[in-house]
Protein backbone atom coordinates (compact mmCIF):
# COMPACT_ATOMS: atom_id res chain seq x y z
CA UNK A 1 0.00 0.00 0.00
CA UNK A 2 1.13 3.55 -0.88
CA UNK A 3 1.47 6.39 1.88
CA UNK A 4 -1.48 8.04 0.29
CA UNK A 5 -3.73 5.30 0.18
CA UNK A 6 -2.60 4.01 3.66
CA UNK A 7 -3.40 7.88 5.13
CA UNK A 8 -7.00 7.84 3.10
CA UNK A 9 -7.39 4.50 5.37
CA UNK A 10 -6.36 6.46 8.65
CA UNK A 11 -8.59 9.41 8.03
CA UNK A 12 -11.52 7.04 7.16
CA UNK A 13 -11.31 4.81 10.13
CA UNK A 14 -10.97 7.87 12.57
CA UNK A 15 -13.99 9.99 11.11
CA UNK A 16 -15.89 6.37 11.15
CA UNK A 17 -14.81 6.43 15.10
CA UNK A 18 -15.68 9.76 15.72
CA UNK A 19 -19.35 9.81 14.30
CA UNK A 20 -19.34 6.01 17.06
CA UNK A 21 -18.37 8.34 19.73
CA UNK A 22 -20.80 11.14 19.05
CA UNK A 23 -23.52 8.79 18.66
CA UNK A 24 -22.96 7.19 21.84
CA UNK A 25 -23.21 10.38 23.88
CA UNK A 26 -25.56 10.86 22.06
CA UNK A 27 -27.94 8.01 23.30
CA UNK A 28 -26.75 8.33 26.52
CA UNK A 29 -28.11 12.17 27.18
CA UNK A 30 -31.25 11.02 25.65
CA UNK A 31 -31.27 7.84 27.72
CA UNK A 32 -30.37 9.90 30.54
CA UNK A 33 -33.44 12.86 29.82
CA UNK A 34 -35.98 10.07 29.54
CA UNK A 35 -34.57 8.40 32.35
CA UNK A 36 -35.20 12.01 34.58
CA UNK A 37 -38.56 12.28 32.37
CA UNK A 38 -39.76 9.06 34.25
CA UNK A 39 -38.64 9.44 37.52
CA UNK A 40 -40.04 13.01 37.58
CA UNK A 41 -43.49 11.50 36.59
CA UNK A 42 -43.71 9.10 39.21
CA UNK A 43 -42.65 11.96 41.72
CA UNK A 44 -45.80 13.97 40.32
CA UNK A 45 -48.55 10.36 40.56
CA UNK A 46 -46.74 9.87 44.20
CA UNK A 47 -47.42 13.66 44.86
CA UNK A 48 -51.19 13.37 42.72
CA UNK A 49 -52.13 10.20 45.09
CA UNK A 50 -51.14 11.88 48.65
CA UNK A 51 -52.64 15.40 48.07
CA UNK A 52 -56.15 16.59 47.93
CA UNK A 53 -56.44 18.79 44.67
CA UNK A 54 -56.08 22.15 46.88
CA UNK A 55 -53.26 20.72 48.73
CA UNK A 56 -51.37 20.76 45.24
CA UNK A 57 -52.67 23.54 43.74
CA UNK A 58 -51.22 25.43 47.02
CA UNK A 59 -47.60 23.46 46.79
CA UNK A 60 -47.52 24.25 42.48
CA UNK A 61 -47.75 28.19 43.59
CA UNK A 62 -45.00 27.68 46.13
CA UNK A 63 -43.18 26.36 43.92
CA UNK A 64 -43.40 29.34 41.44
CA UNK A 65 -42.28 31.59 44.32
CA UNK A 66 -39.51 29.32 46.24
CA UNK A 67 -38.37 26.38 44.24
CA UNK A 68 -36.12 24.70 46.87
CA UNK A 69 -38.39 25.08 49.13
CA UNK A 70 -41.46 22.98 47.06
CA UNK A 71 -38.59 20.99 46.09
CA UNK A 72 -37.98 20.09 50.03
CA UNK A 73 -41.78 19.51 51.12
CA UNK A 74 -42.29 16.87 48.19
CA UNK A 75 -39.48 15.45 49.25
CA UNK A 76 -40.32 15.27 52.86
CA UNK A 77 -43.97 14.07 51.61
CA UNK A 78 -42.43 11.52 48.98
CA UNK A 79 -40.47 10.28 52.01
CA UNK A 80 -43.40 9.98 54.58
CA UNK A 81 -45.65 7.91 52.36
CA UNK A 82 -42.80 5.19 51.15
CA UNK A 83 -42.25 4.80 55.08
CA UNK A 84 -45.86 3.99 55.50
CA UNK A 85 -46.29 7.53 58.21
CA UNK A 86 -49.15 8.78 56.00
CA UNK A 87 -52.52 7.08 56.91
CA UNK A 88 -55.07 9.65 54.71
CA UNK A 89 -54.31 12.47 52.32
CA UNK A 90 -52.61 16.06 52.96
CA UNK A 91 -54.76 18.79 52.89
CA UNK A 92 -54.41 22.45 52.55
CA UNK A 93 -53.86 23.14 56.19
CA UNK A 94 -51.84 20.16 56.99
CA UNK A 95 -49.66 21.68 53.99
CA UNK A 96 -49.38 25.00 55.59
CA UNK A 97 -48.36 23.55 58.59
CA UNK A 98 -45.48 21.65 57.17
CA UNK A 99 -44.44 24.55 54.35
CA UNK A 100 -43.58 26.43 57.51
CA UNK A 101 -41.85 23.53 59.15
CA UNK A 102 -39.90 23.30 56.46
CA UNK A 103 -39.19 26.89 55.80
CA UNK A 104 -38.04 27.16 59.45
CA UNK A 105 -35.84 24.76 59.63
CA UNK A 106 -34.29 25.80 56.45
CA UNK A 107 -34.19 29.22 56.69
CA UNK A 108 -31.08 31.59 56.56
CA UNK A 109 -30.97 34.03 59.11
CA UNK A 110 -29.16 37.29 57.30
CA UNK A 111 -27.57 39.83 59.96
CA UNK A 112 -27.18 43.35 58.51
CA UNK A 113 -24.50 45.11 60.08
CA UNK A 114 -23.62 49.12 59.64
CA UNK A 115 -20.47 50.40 60.25
CA UNK A 116 -20.01 53.81 61.51
CA UNK A 117 -17.46 55.90 60.95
Amino acid sequence: MTDPELERIRRKKIMELQRKLEESQEKKVEEEREKKALEEAQRRAMLRRILTPEARERLARVRLARPQLAQAVENYLLQLAQTGQLKEKIDEDQLKRILKQVSDATRKEYRIRFKRK
